[in-house]
């Protein structure tokens, strides 16, 4: 059995199945430029950043490393995010994107958290009260903010929109004012947050979903499971080729992320696996290993009493 390395969209297009993910935040200036060179240079046609990597200096070395590549841009499906600062002004957060990776179009923009943030003196992107909160407004209406994100897909700044991080009911809410359905949601995804009320409710709505932090990260040990290891070492590949090739299996986009060479070259490989072997692997979360490894300080419920569930 082969799997494929694209979807489709709901818009008609293809997305890669594989995403280079550029939200690296330990890596060294001039890491993630290198990063995105090599990968694009060596067969990644996704790569995935957000207005908040720049935070870090990432989303202009995006830009940088595709230019670096050599590879035309209409090759690469170029994925950014609106910054919660700017949901009352989406076209300016995405010029600012826009600018920063040195392109005039996306083909993929999505509204990073459902949640707004209030710059201050204290902040720009991440701004907090004088009690340390975040500086967060309760009263906005995320329809306002898909309204605008209609609007700019309208106008062709970008050819797909969507979420990320939202739960069903902040998508429930969202159905009720939208009138061009998203694309994608971009969420944490592993055999430890399989999220499958989520999948079934997102595939019910024609809605690609996208798996950020498909190996755990290092707060969760997905790679030394047991159960894990044993599909590895029957397979003869690596626990994380499982961990990514689980989501392709799934009819998911996987976003793995890695500045190290090799690392980039061995996330590359994907594997078909069983029927047998991806039930083991979606029953994890339900066996006590559910565990979720990104949780914001928003200060606010964001609606996944789902992500335990079988």
């Amino acid at each position: 059995m082969s799997l494929p390395t694209h979807f489709k969209l709901n818009t008609g297009a293809r997305i890669p199945a594989l995403t280079r993910y550029t939200g690296t935040w330990r890596s060294e200036p001039g890491q993630v430029r290198h990063a995105v060179s090599f990968a694009l240079k060596n067969g990644y046609r996704h790569i995935d950043a957000a207005l908040i990597y720049e935070l870090i200096g990432n989303e202009h070395e995006v830009g940088q490393g595709i230019k670096d590549s050599g590879v035309p841009r209409e090759q690469i499906f170029l994925t950014s995010k609106l910054w919660n600062t700017h949901h009352p002004n989406v076209a300016e957060g995405l010029q600012k994107t826009l600018d920063a990776l040195g392109t005039d179009y996306l083909d993929l923009y999505l509204i990073h958290w459902p949640v707004r943030l209030v710059p201050n003196e204290s902040s720009d992107l991440l701004p907090v009260n004088p009690d340390g909160t975040r500086s967060v407004d309760r009263s906005w209406d995320q329809s306002e903010t898909w309204r605008q994100m209609e609007e700019i897909y309208r106008a062709g700044r970008v050819k797909a929109i969507g979420v990320a991080n939202w739960s069903i009911p902040y998508l429930e809410e969202l159905k009720k004012k939208w009138t061009v359905v998203p694309a994608v949601n971009q969420v944490e995804l592993h055999p430890f947050l399989p999220q499958h009320a989520l999948k079934k409710w997102c595939d019910e709505h024609g809605i690609l979903l996208e798996a950020y932090s498909p190996l755990g990260s290092q707060g969760a040990p997905l790679a030394s499971d047991p159960a894990i290891q044993e599909i590895a070492k029957k397979n003869n590949v690596s626990p994380s080729t499982i961990l990514i090739s689980y989501h392709v299996n799934r009819g998911v986009v996987v976003l793995p992320k890695s500045v190290n060479e090799d690392r980039i070259l061995s996330n590359n490989q994907i594997i078909p696996l069983s029927r047998e072997e991806m039930d083991a692997l979606n029953c994890l979360a339900a066996q006590g290993k559910a565990k979720r490894i990104n949780t914001p300080l928003f200060g606010w419920d964001l609606g996944f009493d789902d992500w335990y569930e079988q």
